[in-house]
């Protein structure tokens, strides 16, 4: 038999994927998010949001600036 992978993402992860467009789950209720032309992304069915100054933070370039390399 072989082992089993854990398939468990962290929130930081989830919230990457997010703000990169990878993934359109809402993390909140699972259902599809919207992505604004103002770079919010918001989730019609339970109105959860995340703001563009978010998602600009979590940008892979943000995070590289915020550790000093």
């Amino acid at each position: 038999m072989t082992d089993v992978l854990q398939l468990n993402r962290t929130l930081e992860q989830e919230l990457f994927a997010l703000a990169r467009g990878v993934s359109l789950e809402c993390l909140v209720c699972g259902e599809f998010v919207l992505h604004a032309p103002d770079g919010s992304i918001r989730c019609p069915e339970c109105e959860s949001s995340l703001s563009r100054l978010v998602g600009a933070a979590l940008a892979p370039g943000a995070r590289a600036a915020e550790q000093g390399a």
